[in-house]
């Protein structure tokens, strides 16, 4: 894809892929704060959550983790796995995973009884992509408080 033409997703898109016997989709919501208040509709029916902090923007970095804060909050996504996707990890001079773990160390305990990961990636050369939708499904399936439909797993 010609990278000009990426841009910030406006409303939604959703997209099917299928790993190892699992069959996953995603509902990537839009980021802007107007979208934010829709969210919560598609909680109830979500088993795990990936959320994409952009490594190279330290000065929305806060705004980030309060959008986060609110979604590990959410009593509709308890025990779901949150996976934290440091985007942009190829870029140089972006923040470290430790940089934004210490940064994000106020949501530690909001996180409760779940599974979290904070993992590297590059969207654009893919590095780091596969190894955390690997973990993901893992922890999915053996998610006793949200298990998979089993129409999804063959």
């Amino acid at each position: 894809m010609n990278l000009a033409k990426i841009t910030t997703t406006v409303g939604l898109n959703i997209g099917t892929i299928d790993v190892g016997k699992a069959r996953l989709m995603f509902w990537d919501l839009g980021g802007q704060e107007e979208l934010q208040s829709l969210w919560d509709k598609y909680y109830a029916e979500s088993h795990g959550v990936i959320y994409v902090i952009d490594s190279t923007d330290e000065a929305r970095l806060s705004e980030s983790k309060r959008v986060l804060e609110k979604i590990i909050s959410s009593d509709v996504l308890e025990g779901v796995p949150i996976l934290v996707l440091a985007n942009k990890q190829d870029v140089e001079g972006c923040l470290s995973i430790p940089d934004i773990k210490t940064a994000f160390s106020d949501c530690i305990n909001k996180i409760g009884k779940r599974d979290c990961l904070t993992q590297a990636c590059s969207a654009l050369s893919g590095r780091g992509l596969n190894e955390g939708v690997e973990w993901m499904v893992k922890c999915v399936v053996r998610n006793i408080h949200r298990p998979p439909r089993q129409k999804d797993i063959t």
